[in-house]
């Protein structure tokens, strides 16, 4: 039985870890026994993503890293890693490349080293953060980017040889649902959030940070209340500006016609009632919240930034605007949330993208014919 050890630091649930749990979880179904290493911060143990990965009956071990540069990291790791023998050591985000690669090679040095790029982040265009890049480029057998921008930016801005790089996207698992059902999931969200089948309904999904680019939505969103008094705007997700945006939403003057709905387990459900997904991120890793939309057949509204033109068709699974386009944005919601047919076609293209480009079996099905070539 191939063995895989997986590396990732974990300090809140976002793309990376969300897309983790389902590779994960896929790899052990295809009888490949994958298992995690899980960097935490002290007094941070991270408890949630654990029953998560239990749940999945994936095994997790963790370790403390106290600080970027932890000298006792590599060798409690390498402890770990001589026990559980992998062929493969696959590391995931900047903590987990720099402790994984180099504690794998000296813990086992016949295993190969994959890493995958989840992100493009400026800190990466920086020294020293290049230059140890590079080097963790040329310790690497294998790379793993998310988008072809994420592997544009691995070549040109980290020095990845080409060659190393392969382009799997993040993949979801999900269950189509029939009309009939949908509906009624629509119809029961609504009531429980206070609004009528008719009102049109955009919604926001994401950690309440600068990345996320919401104050622009929150502008674009006021001036679809000219045309569309009756429109309700749904943000599900907090963060360190969530008071911030509250204040800005009251000084917009949105009144009730904005509901923050904070931190929400059920986004899958949530998203039923709504009519799109406004994303109007000013830098993205994926955004693997367009593939939660495209499940349930709502279009999306988001900024052309990163991989999300990938993901997307302008004009036929929903509307791109330009990072921080108020104009742009707010067009482009009047335009989806008041014609109800077009909505409907955009949302059926948009499950039948996801369903032929970013599925989970797809994505699993690629990560392991990548292993297999390299063992």
């Amino acid at each position: 039985m191939l063995r895989v050890t997986h590396v990732i630091k974990v300090t809140n649930i976002a793309g990376a870890e969300t897309h983790l749990l389902t590779l994960l979880a896929g790899l052990r179904a295809r009888q490949i026994d994958a298992q995690l290493i899980m960097l935490v911060e002290p007094g941070k143990p991270m408890d949630a993503y654990v029953e998560a990965l239990n749940r999945r009956d994936v095994p997790v071990q963790r370790l403390v890293i106290r600080g970027d540069l932890d000298p006792t990291l590599p060798p409690r790791m390498r402890g770990l890693l001589r026990l559980m023998k992998p062929h493969i050591v696959h590391t995931h985000l900047f903590h987990a490349d720099l402790y994984g690669l180099l504690t794998a090679g000296w813990a086992c040095p016949n295993a190969a080293l994959v890493t995958s790029r989840h992100n493009d982040n400026a800190f990466r265009r920086r020294e020293p953060y290049r230059r140890l890049n590079r080097w963790l480029w040329r310790v690497a057998d294998a790379g793993i980017a998310i988008s072809g921008s994420i592997a544009r930016f691995a070549v040109e801005v980290e020095g990845a040889p080409a060659p190393k790089i392969e382009t799997i996207p993040y993949g979801l698992d999900y269950v189509p649902q029939q009309p009939a059902q949908r509906q009624a999931a629509r119809q029961a969200m609504r009531q429980s959030l206070g609004l009528s089948d008719e009102t049109p309904v955009a919604g926001i999904v994401c950690r309440l940070v600068e990345q996320k680019g919401v104050p622009y939505g929150l502008q674009a969103f006021a001036r679809v209340l000219e045309a569309l008094p009756d429109a309700r705007l749904l943000i599900a997700g907090d963060g360190p500006l969530r008071a911030d945006l509250e204040a800005q939403a009251e000084a917009l003057g949105l009144g009730d016609r904005v509901q923050f709905l904070g931190w929400r387990e059920d986004v899958p459900q949530l998203m039923t009632a709504f009519d799109l997904l406004l994303l109007p991120s000013l830098w993205e890793g994926f955004g693997l919240v367009i593939l939660e939309a495209m499940a349930c057949q709502i279009p999306v509204v988001a900024s052309a930034v990163s991989a999300i033109p990938e993901i997307m068709v302008d004009g036929e699974t929903g509307l791109l605007a330009a990072p921080g386009d108020v104009d742009g944005l707010s067009r482009a919601l009047v335009i989806l949330l008041g014609d109800m047919p077009l909505r409907r076609h955009m949302g059926m293209l948009a499950e039948d993208r996801l369903e032929t480009h970013f599925s989970a079996r797809r994505m699993v099905d690629s990560t392991v014919k990548l292993y297999q070539r390299l063992i």
